[in-house]
C-alpha cells in the first residue's frame, strides 16, 4: 500500500499544479513547445531509418553536453577555464537543446543552489516530484517572480554573445529544424527534433526530481540531493548530485572511480590537449569534512 500510494500521488500531482492557477503568454508559449516537441515524438516508429536513428543519438550527445559541460559546470558554477571561442561553441551547442538561453538556465541553476529544497527553490520536490520534473517551467510568475529577475547572472550579461542567445535561443533550434528536414526529410525532423529533444530534456529534468528523490546520500549537504547510479550514467555524469551538492565548485562529479561521468572525461580530455585550465576538484580536507559519519 505505501508503494501504491507513493505512485499515485506521482502521476495525480500534475493535476494540481496544472490546473487552479493563472496561465500568462509565456507559460502557454512553453507548454506549447513541449506539446510540440512531445507529438513530433510520437511519429518516431512510422519514420524511422537507421540513418535518422544515429543523427538523433549524435545530436543529444552534441546538445547534451551542451547543457552539462558547458551551461552547468563552465558557466553556471565556473569548474573550469577554456578559451573564450571554444565556450561560445559549446554554449551554442547547448541552446540546442531547447532548455532556455544560457542566462536563464544559469541564473535558475544559481539560485537552485542558493535557496536549495526551500520555498524559493525554483525546482524543489517539496512541491511535489511532477512540479520538480517539469511543472516549474511552466508557471513562469513562480520561477521569475520569487527572485525579482535575472540578479546573479551580472558576468554573463556583459557579454554581447550571451544577451543575444538569450533573446534568439527559440530561433537557432527552429534553423537546426530546417537544415534536418531539407537534408533528411521527415524521419531527420522527427528524430533529431522530436525524438532526440524529448531524451535530452526529460533526462535534465531527472536531475532536479528524481536527483532529489531517489539515491543515497554520502555528503553532508542539508538538503535532499542524492547520488543516483542510472541517472549518473544517462545523464553524463550529473546524477553523482549529492556529490555536486557538496562540492558544487567541482568540475567532477563522480568523485569515485566506479562513479561514470562522461561530462569529467570530456573535461579532462581538454585539459590534456590544454584547453581546458583552472580544473577544480575537492581536496582530501574539504571531502573529509562533508563527509557523513558511519558508525
Amino acid at each position: 500500500m505505501g508503494l501504491l500510494k507513493v505512485w499515485v500521488t506521482i502521476l495525480m500531482t500534475p493535476c494540481a499544479n496544472f490546473l487552479g492557477r493563472k496561465w500568462n503568454l509565456l507559460d502557454l508559449v512553453t507548454a506549447g513547445m513541449f506539446l510540440s516537441v512531445h507529438g513530433l515524438a510520437l511519429f518516431a516508429p512510422f519514420y524511422f531509418t537507421w540513418t535518422a536513428f544515429w543523427v538523433a543519438f549524435w545530436l543529444a550527445f552534441v546538445t547534451g553536453f551542451g547543457i552539462t559541460l558547458s551551461y552547468h559546470r563552465n558557466l553556471a558554477h565556473r569548474s573550469f577555464r577554456v578559451p573564450k571561442l571554444l565556450e561560445y561553441l559549446f554554449a551554442y551547442c547547448g541552446v540546442h537543446a531547447l532548455e532556455g538561453s544560457p542566462i536563464e538556465w544559469v541564473s535558475t541553476h544559481r539560485y537552485h543552489h542558493q535557496f536549495t529544497d526551500t520555498e524559493k527553490d525554483a525546482h524543489s520536490p517539496l512541491k511535489g516530484f511532477w512540479y520538480s520534473h517539469m511543472g516549474w517551467i511552466l508557471d513562469s510568475s513562480s520561477r521569475f517572480g520569487r527572485y525579482g529577475g535575472l540578479k546573479n547572472v551580472e558576468d554573463m550579461k556583459k557579454q554581447p554573445f550571451y544577451v543575444f542567445l538569450h533573446h534568439t535561443f527559440m530561433l537557432h533550434s527552429f534553423i537546426l529544424a530546417g537544415i534536418l528536414y531539407a537534408v533528411g526529410g521527415l524521419p531527420f525532423l522527427v528524430w533529431g527534433v522530436g525524438v532526440r529533444m524529448v531524451v535530452v530534456f526529460h533526462i535534465t529534468l531527472l536531475v532536479n526530481s528524481a536527483g532529489h528523490t531517489w539515491g543515497y546520500q554520502a555528503w553532508k549537504t542539508g538538503d535532499l540531493s542524492k547520488n543516483l547510479w542510472w541517472l549518473g550514467f544517462f545523464a553524463l555524469g550529473e546524477g553523482w548530485h549529492n556529490n555536486h551538492h557538496a562540492f558544487e565548485y567541482s568540475a567532477r562529479q563522480g568523485l569515485e572511480w566506479w562513479q561514470i561521468d562522461l561530462t569529467w572525461y570530456i573535461i579532462k580530455f581538454l585539459e590534456a590537449l590544454g584547453l581546458a585550465t583552472d580544473v577544480k576538484v575537492p581536496s582530501e580536507a574539504h571531502r573529509q569534512r562533508m563527509a557523513l559519519k558511519t558508525e
